[in-house]
């Protein structure tokens, strides 16, 4: 029997390769001399722990740099080479994350992204030809601005100077020039991990919806969209690009609008970027169970989270799904409809949320354990 372990991190309680470890561990004593094969395959969905999880998943090695931070201090950044040396998969956060910015000096008219494109041109300068970036958890509302200019691109003022960094710079935007873009960007795949469809301005913008998380009051975000769609009018105008509307254009602060008008990205789910890059088919197509899992499983589970696109694949050939899960709310059984077999609960009993997370290892394979022991009983049954 070949089982394929392909589940998310637990978050706050154990990574997606600790997690992969205790299925293995716990199938293991269920099937003790029993003929069985674990492939582990440690996922994610392009936000916190995608960088591990991809790295651990093919052999490939972390790479840590000082980086300018979203208020323009050095902070201590990192990104992951995979094992094929070619594809590097950045964490736009550990560059330009909310969590680098103390809740009293949170600002969106001042942060800025440029040391996300520090972590790019490290990471160009290492021979890649491929990029995945994941863009959650930004304190960055600038449309990329940063990120562009840390690459050589500049963007001008009435006066011909650069702007100022932050969203609040972008009001000041009268023309770009990407003249001095770095020029290996143009030989380079970039796919970008974002599952959230905000457009860059307007209701349900970048300001309108993230901004308040970063600092912005009222009047800051609207400031902020006018300056956006300030950006927008201009990228239109230089570059022949309309990317004010399109779906994620608004993601981290407007950096997925960035990505797509100077770097020609391609915005994708997370967690098919991620199953791409581990070649996760490979695997699944002559399997005999895939077992997946995170956290938690909701009814938010079934749009786009690493679970489902996990039984994607494996429905794809016909391959049954479990999946694990520290706790199932908010109508966790419409994964059911959605290519997912049978789903449990890790937790034992009724514990503390710090219980559960100092206990998640043991408890995860338990389950496994349990549900190795269910498998070879029915196995016993159709001998």
């Amino acid at each position: 029997m070949k089982i394929v372990i392909a589940p998310d991190s637990f978050k706050e309680s154990l990574t997606a390769l600790q997690a992969s470890n205790a299925i293995e561990e716990g199938l293991k004593e269920a099937f003790q001399e029993r003929e069985a094969s674990f492939v582990k395959i440690p996922m994610a969905d392009g936000g916190e722990g995608t960088v591990q999880s991809l790295i651990d998943a093919t052999g490939g090695k972390m790479e840590k740099l000082s980086v300018k931070g979203p208020l323009g201090n050095e902070v201590n950044a990192f990104y992951g080479l995979l094992g094929n040396g070619k594809t590097a998969v950045i964490e736009m956060s550990s560059a330009s994350g909310i969590q680098l910015v103390p809740v009293e000096k949170r600002n969106p008219l001042i942060t800025t992204t440029w040391g996300t494109g520090e972590l790019i041109l490290s990471a160009i300068d290492k021979g890649i030809n491929h990029l995945i970036i994941g863009i959650g958890g930004s304190a960055t509302n600038d449309g990329g601005a940063g990120m562009i200019q840390a690459l050589g691109g500049n963007l001008l003022n009435a006066t011909g100077e650069e702007i100022n960094l932050g969203g609040g710079g972008l009001e000041e935007l009268e023309r770009i020039d990407l003249s001095r873009l770095d020029k290996r960007l143009r030989d380079i795949k970039i796919e970008v991990a974002c599952d959230v469809d905000n457009p860059l301005t307007g209701p349900n913008g970048a300001a309108a919806i993230y901004g308040s998380q970063k600092g912005g009051t009222k009047e800051i975000n609207e400031k902020l969209n006018k300056n956006l769609a300030n950006f927008a009018e201009v990228i239109r105008r230089d570059l022949e690009k309309d990317i004010e509307h399109t779906a994620g254009a608004g993601a981290a602060g407007g950096l997925g609008a960035g990505l797509l008008a100077f770097l020609n990205a391609e915005l994708k789910s997370g967690g098919r970027l991620v199953i791409d890059a581990v070649d996760l088919e490979k695997e699944v197509c002559n399997a005999d169970l895939v077992i997946t899992g995170e956290g938690g499983i909701n009814h938010q589970t079934i749009h786009g989270k690493t679970p489902i696109c996990v039984a994607e694949v494996a429905n794809k050939y016909g391959v049954p799904v479990v999946a694990f899960a520290g706790s199932l709310t908010d109508n966790y059984s419409n994964v059911y409809q959605n290519g997912i077999d049978a789903v449990f609960s890790i937790v034992p009993g009724i514990v503390s949320l710090e219980e559960a997370l100092e206990t998640g290892y043991e408890n995860l394979k338990n389950t496994a354990r349990n549900v190795g022991r269910m498998l070879i009983l029915n196995s016993n049954r159709e001998a």
